[in-house]
């Protein structure tokens, strides 16, 4: 537990010297930012906040940006320890392969959770600012609950990602595979909800039919949703151990 502890701390004092990816957390205010312009140009007064912050925080940003941020988050996280066989070095130490993967998790759980946080305050703002929102608390506690959640999940759905990079010395094929991976979602979100991670996502986060326009039929199976997940993970981090015992060659 210490070794996966001094891990994760190493993790996040490399972090502090990348500054791109600081910068990329700036991406967490595109939608917040469409949504008061579309409400200032198109909206009517009194519109109801959870319609604002279906716009602003869940749709676009959970779906599409937070996953291809997350996947090049992922990609940096690995790229620079494989180009230059650094797994070599580390693997002297010793290091747990799984610590070492779930080291490399843990700052991207917690990069997610970030991104949807600055979402949240965005969204509350940016609704404020417009004028045509009404500013309620239950509203904004809503947000924050479905942000944390939403920040938390994607990160689990994004595991199969990270697993590709840690196999993998360069960056364009998890780039690419992210893009792909997100776009999929909806391509296949249509023809079952519980094969891609990120529609098994949707599912959870709607369970309560309580994200405006998006109504399930009766019979979803949230239970169901969460063992996709699951399983996609599982899957993922099997291949990582894998890889990351091939990197020792």
């Amino acid at each position: 537990m210490k070794a996966l502890l001094n891990l994760i701390q190493t993790e996040f004092l490399k972090l502090r010297r990348n500054k791109l990816i600081w910068l990329m957390l700036l991406t967490a205010l595109i939608m917040p930012f469409f949504a008061l312009l579309y409400f200032n140009y198109f909206g009517d007064k009194g519109v109801d906040p959870r319609e604002f912050y279906k716009m602003s925080a869940l749709s676009f940003t959970i779906f599409i940006i937070l996953p291809v941020i997350l996947g090049i988050f992922c990609t940096m996280l690995m790229h620079e320890e494989n180009q230059y066989d650094m797994l070599k070095q580390l693997w002297i130490v010793p290091i747990s392969k799984i610590g070492y993967f779930f080291s490399k998790f843990f700052v991207v759980l917690v990069y997610s959770i970030c991104f949807m946080l600055i979402t949240f305050v965005a969204s509350v703002m940016f609704s404020v600012l417009s004028g045509y929102v009404v500013f309620e608390w239950g509203s904004v506690f809503y947000l924050l609950k479905k942000c944390l959640e939403s920040g938390v999940i994607t990160a689990f759905v994004m595991l199969p990602i990270l697993a590709i990079a840690a196999s993998q010395k360069g960056y364009i094929l998890p780039i690419c595979i992210t893009l792909v991976y997100a776009f999929l979602f909806f391509i296949i979100g249509g023809i079952d909800m519980y094969i891609h991670p990120l529609s098994s996502m949707l599912v959870i986060i709607n369970r309560n039919n309580d994200i405006p326009g998006i109504v399930w039929p009766q019979g979803i199976n949230v239970p169901l949703a969460f063992l996709s997940i699951c399983v996609w993970d599982i899957i993922a981090v099997f291949l990582a151990n894998i890889a990351l015992k091939r990197s020792e060659v």
